[in-house]
């Protein structure tokens, strides 16, 4: 972590990461392309998502989530930011001379040697089935489909631990609490993600936010009745009623979301019963 000298305010709160140790130089060309910003805003320009929009110009890093060039080994070249993710990522050449993004584990260096397979070393930064992994390692970069490519635990610092295999399903247990079932020939990535401390940073200054993308946010209570459900009244109120929406839908708690399919996965719920 990085701290400031308090000549303002801002810089007196300010807690960044410290990027010394990662490159310096441009993105690899041939694993970049165009990202255009949403604002908040889906198909047909109808906003979505409030308090999104501006932010600094990015490109988009093209990151291999299946990592399916199986028993070639490959070199870390460099560590490298990716301002679309928490994460760091790694740019990584394979002993044929193709290259090519992954999300960098915590603790993989310039240098190491990473690997995908049925039967290669259980490493940091080695791709392998989860049939094939001890019991009790720590992984990431799950797939939830066989051949889908990584869908779990893909953010700065996280990580799953894989409690058994048992009858075709390997039971895997996230941060959150929750216990899942994948099927076991799905492939997982040895170790934690990288940039643990991502989430010890203070942005410091609401102009730091812009540059990020975010908009400013104005609290429902400060608002008029006419324009939240929680505005109006005498005095500073609290809401006088369950945390809503704008548009009166509950919040904080409140279980709005429906997916059959992934919840026949789920074996216990991070949610207390």
């Amino acid at each position: 972590m990085k701290n400031f000298k308090p000549y303002t305010q801002t810089r007196r709160h300010a807690v960044l990461i410290n990027r010394e140790n990662l490159w310096k130089g441009s993105s690899e060309k041939s694993l970049t392309k165009k990202y255009t910003a949403k604002a908040g805003r889906n198909n047909s320009g109808r906003i979505t998502s409030r308090h999104r929009g501006g932010g600094h110009k990015k490109k988009f890093r093209i990151i291999d989530f299946k990592r399916q060039k199986f028993d070639i080994p490959a070199t870390v070249i460099r560590i490298e930011y990716d301002p679309i993710r928490t994460a760091h990522i790694a740019l990584i050449e394979y002993e044929d001379k193709t290259k090519s993004y992954i999300i960098a584990p915590d603790k993989l260096k310039i240098g190491d040697k990473v690997q995908s397979g049925e039967k290669v070393d259980i490493r940091t930064g080695n791709s392998l089935p989860l049939k094939n992994i001890p019991v009790g390692t720590v992984l990431h970069n799950i797939e939830m489909k066989p051949g889908k490519g990584a869908q779990i635990a893909r953010s700065a610092g996280s990580s799953v631990n894989l409690l058994a295999i048992d009858s075709g399903k390997a039971i895997i247990k996230l941060n959150s609490g929750e216990i899942k079932n994948v099927n076991e020939n799905c492939f997982a990535t040895i170790g934690t993600v990288s940039n643990l401390e991502n989430k010890n940073i203070k942005i410091g200054s609401a102009g730091r936010k812009r540059w990020l993308g975010f908009r400013p946010k104005v609290r429902g209570v400060a608002m008029n009745p006419i324009d939240h459900p929680h505005g109006g009244g005498e005095g500073r109120t609290s809401g006088g009623r369950h945390p809503s929406t704008p548009w009166g839908k509950p919040t904080k708690g409140f279980k709005t979301r429906k997916n059959k399919k992934t919840d026949k996965s789920i074996v216990r719920s991070r949610r207390k019963k």
